[in-house]
């Protein structure tokens, strides 16, 4: 059963984030609405970089952020992220697809070094971690957008753009 719930969210939540991805315009990639804000490319490589964590969620019993850049460079294209989005998708569902209950129901880590941050079963982490942080983004994403005046896709009902049409 938990499995079934993770598989219907994912497959909405990562099939909703890609149609934000499609409508980032190139030429707005450095802008961002605040001078602490991520770019619109930083903020739109963070999505790539959390599906990466939602990859290793299933793939290790652990993860260490010491291990890893806390930001990568980010990319410009919009073809490029579509692209790493979608290979990485290819990846997490193999991953989803492989893995069974008992796999969900283990323990999980998040730690920076020696420093436990969070010690969880894996489908709760997956949610917390990965899922809901990716949605957190994604709807930042979406008001950068509107900053910029980009049309916007529904979600989760109909947008202001597609209701005017």
């Amino acid at each position: 059963m938990v499995k079934q719930l993770i598989v219907g969210d994912a497959t909405y939540e990562l099939a909703t984030t890609r149609r934000i991805l499609e409508r980032l315009p190139e030429e707005h990639m450095s802008w961002r609405p605040h001078e602490k804000s991520m770019t619109l490319g930083g903020l739109a490589t963070h999505l790539i970089n959390l599906l990466n964590w939602q990859i290793a969620i299933f793939q290790y019993a652990e993860f260490d952020l010491s291990t890893v850049p806390l930001r990568r460079e980010p990319l410009e294209k919009r073809s490029d992220i579509l692209d790493e989005f979608d290979a990485n998708v290819g990846k997490f569902e193999k991953l989803l697809a492989e893995c069974d209950e008992n796999m969900l129901g283990e323990e999980w880590t998040l730690r920076h070094g020696d420093h436990i941050i969070r010690r969880e079963p894996r489908a709760t982490a997956f949610r917390i971690f990965g899922l809901n942080h990716m949605i957190h983004h994604r709807a930042q994403l979406g008001v950068y957008l509107r900053l910029l005046d980009i049309s916007l896709p529904g979600i989760y009902g109909p947008t202001a753009d597609e209701e005017a049409k």
